[in-house]
């Protein structure tokens, strides 16, 4: 049995893997923004007592990210992916919202790096994983315009995780980031391509593969590496 911390956990992405790692056995910290109100989640965690712990991170507030981290105490993390993201669109290049660049590089870089920071001695005690998740939008071989902000934080979170692959590796600690595909939830929209149950199936497969000897990597959701 591993330990998994999921933080993004309440919807899409994040609750199908909560789902798909207590199915296989695994204690999931399933963390998110309001426990009280997280619905499917909180039925889950009702239905597999003792296989779930619910806790509250806001990557937003750096507080309630170290105060995740105490809760999960001295328990080993063989496992923590960061799932949790925004997307606000800008309406083109004179677009003077620079709130919207605050806002996602507060939830989507800085967040991820925080939560990692946290939990460094429970990773470095089970020599456990880093995966977060990050889009293809950040890859620089994306050849579309448009998502400024959202396509410069995972650009800047894809950077950040690879610099903490090489720094974290003498510690036994491996760290990836994964494009999830284009996934049917409330930022994926009605037009994508695969169901969150699929992503997370094809994520958790990344997850089992990762090692400090392809730590650094960058993954699509299906298994194949992702171009820069």
């Amino acid at each position: 049995m591993a330990n998994v911390v999921i933080a993004g956990a309440s919807r899409g992405i994040g609750l199908a893997l909560v789902e798909a790692y207590v199915e296989a056995g695994d204690h999931v910290f399933a963390l998110c923004r309001d426990p009280a109100a997280s619905g499917r989640l909180s039925d889950l965690a009702g239905s597999n007592p003792g296989a779930i712990t619910l806790g509250q991170v806001d990557f937003a507030d750096g507080g309630s990210i170290d105060r995740a981290g105490e809760a999960i105490g001295d328990t080993p993390v063989d496992l923590l992916i960061n799932v949790a993201g925004i997307i606000r669109m800008e309406s083109g290049p004179e677009d003077r919202n620079f709130d919207n660049w605050r806002e996602s590089f507060e939830v989507m870089v800085v967040g991820p790096f925080h939560m990692t920071q946290a939990l460094l001695p429970n990773l470095e005690r089970a020599k456990g994983k880093v995966l977060t998740i990050s889009s293809q939008v950040g890859a620089s071989t994306w050849g579309i315009g448009g998502f400024y902000s959202y396509g410069a934080a995972k650009a800047a979170i894809n950077r950040a995780m690879k610099s903490l692959a090489v720094d974290l590796e003498p510690r036994g600690i491996a760290v990836a980031v994964v494009h999830p595909g284009y996934v049917l939830t409330d930022m994926g929209g009605p037009d994508a391509e695969i169901t969150p149950q699929e992503s997370a199936s094809g994520i958790r497969d990344v997850a089992s593969r990762l090692t400090v000897k392809n730590t650094g990597s960058f993954w699509k959701w299906n298994g194949e590496p992702h171009p820069w």
